[in-house]
């Protein structure tokens, strides 16, 4: 032990002799850690069966691609890595049930809610959003009463139906030039309320609205509806309403012998109701809020990504839907957080190019300068006619 004890010593004095310390033991440093995975859950809700869900799935399409490229892209938002999830939920266009779905989804703890389709379901499920302070932007609820309710928590990707209504109105009697009109409305919120904007504007420009009928979301028969506007000999009947009703009573004017020329709101400007009405579809025309989707900036590449995920091509409102995904991400960058109280103030000052095109909200979170395009079936297919500004000004002529 002595011997050992002057060895060690002896070491030391040549270190030191040397002009060198004896060697530190060396810390060993701890590996860096990887960023903390947060969670995110991000609402759809939207009808999934029922006869408008080939409409509901377009759009938790959009919203579950939106999803994939934002994990795709690794988000970190506060220095965090977020992995975001889809929670998607079936409303069945159901004001009832749309409420249900709300408050299931704020139970889940979502994030954030894109949805409703209808404005049916947008307006009673918006006030479960606002008192659980949840952002909820709708990627095609057109009915103006939707933001009008003061809710600080409610968006849309959209022009309302203040817009559209008169935007149909105007063309219908400028450039259609019809002088005698008349008008059906499926009794939603949607469509009784894009019917009373078509219908203000045509009378003020100087159409007689020569019959007003009012069906159901649910009804395929409209033969007495229209036997009677028959009789009246309408240059043209206004449709508010969905494709599910759209689709058949084209084919059962065709079947009376009704000349009158047809249009309707973005609720029938899909496929489907090419399909349902088959033949009778040609001419029909119809608006749509946004750009055509061959113009939309991101239009293309959305439609490609769009066809090789789902083997399908795009119903009506999926851009919309991705959009309203990036929108909140973006607020949520900006925020630094994804706490539904931190990010919502931001959603309110987003300025951002989407898919669709430029998008800002204004005080009550409807979508500044929304665009409408009319469109018309040609050749079993619809293809736009013009694209306009929400006040009447041509938003340069679409490609024909």
């Amino acid at each position: 032990m002595i011997y050992q004890h002057f060895l060690a010593i002896a070491v030391v004095l040549a270190f030191a002799g040397c002009g060198q310390e004896a060697p530190k033991q060396v810390a060993k440093k701890d590996a860096p850690k990887p960023p903390q995975i947060v969670t995110v859950k991000i609402g759809s809700a939207s009808p999934l069966t029922g006869p408008q869900a080939h409409i509901g799935i377009d759009i938790r399409n959009g919203v579950q691609l939106a999803i994939e490229d934002a994990n795709a892209a690794n988000v970190e938002i506060g220095g965090k890595k977020v992995k975001f999830e889809l929670v998607a939920e079936d409303d069945e266009a159901n004001p009832t049930k749309a409420t249900t779905v709300a408050q299931k989804l704020v139970d889940a703890k979502v994030a954030a809610v894109v949805g409703h389709f209808n404005s049916g379901a947008s307006i009673p499920a918006s006030k479960i959003y606002s008192d659980a302070g949840i952002p909820q932007i709708s990627p095609s609820s057109t009915n103006p009463k939707y933001t009008q309710q003061g809710f600080k928590t409610a968006f849309r990707v959209v022009a309302h139906d203040d817009q559209q209504g008169p935007t149909l109105a105007r063309f219908s009697t400028g450039n259609l030039k019809a002088k005698t009109i008349a008008v059906i409305d499926d009794s939603t919120a949607y469509g009784q309320g894009i019917a009373d904007a078509f219908e203000a504007t045509a009378k003020a420009s100087g159409a007689k609205i020569v019959a007003r009928e009012h069906t159901t979301d649910k009804d395929t028969d409209f033969n007495a509806i229209l036997t009677k506007i028959k009789g009246r000999k309408p240059d043209l009947i206004m449709f508010g309403g969905i494709d599910p009703q759209a689709g058949p009573m084209v084919k059962q004017m065709a079947g009376l012998g009704v000349k009158a020329k047809y249009i309707g709101g973005d609720g029938i400007q899909t496929p489907n109701f090419i399909k349902l009405a088959g033949d009778s579809a040609e001419g029909a025309m119809a608006s749509m809020p946004g750009l055509p989707k061959e113009q939309m900036p991101g239009g293309k590449a959305f439609m490609d990504k769009y066809k090789a995920k789902f083997n399908a091509e795009v119903e009506l409102y999926a851009p919309m839907g991705y959009d309203a995904v990036m929108v909140f991400i973006d607020a949520m960058k900006r925020a630094g957080s994804t706490e539904p109280a931190k990010f919502l103030p931001e959603v309110g000052k987003t300025r951002m190019q989407g898919v669709i095109g430029p998008i800002a909200f204004d005080d009550k979170g409807d979508l500044v300068n929304g665009p409408i395009t009319i469109y018309v079936v040609k050749g079993s297919k619809w293809e736009p006619l013009e694209t306009v500004s929400p006040g009447g000004a041509p938003a340069g002529e679409a490609k024909k």
